[in-house]
């Protein structure tokens, strides 16, 4: 495929972006060695290689849930800037 100014400037409409002459060459550039590229990795005989779905075979390493201690209700309030015997007392954000 070949990158004209033309597909330059019709990729730039679409994507409702501006570029002025210099941009637009040095993106000619660019899209062409993309394309290139894709262009070598074509010719790549991929026969007998199955699909990756993720990257490592990693399964579910995340850790086991643990039961750790936790502190008091009248601990959790010692530090509250305003607080009654039970709750912390917040400022009004929802207004009738």
């Amino acid at each position: 495929m070949e990158i004209t100014i033309q597909t330059i400037d019709k990729l730039a409409n679409l994507s409702q972006l501006q570029f002025n002459d210099e941009e637009k060459v040095a993106l000619q550039s660019d899209l062409e060695k993309m394309i290139g590229f894709i262009n070598q990795l074509e010719k790549v005989d991929t026969t007998g290689v199955e699909p990756l779905q993720h990257i490592s075979d990693a399964v579910n390493v995340l850790r086991e849930d643990e039961l750790k201690g936790s502190i008091t209700r009248e601990e959790a309030l010692l530090n509250a800037p305003s607080k009654d015997e039970q709750f912390f007392k917040v400022p009004k954000v929802i207004k009738k």
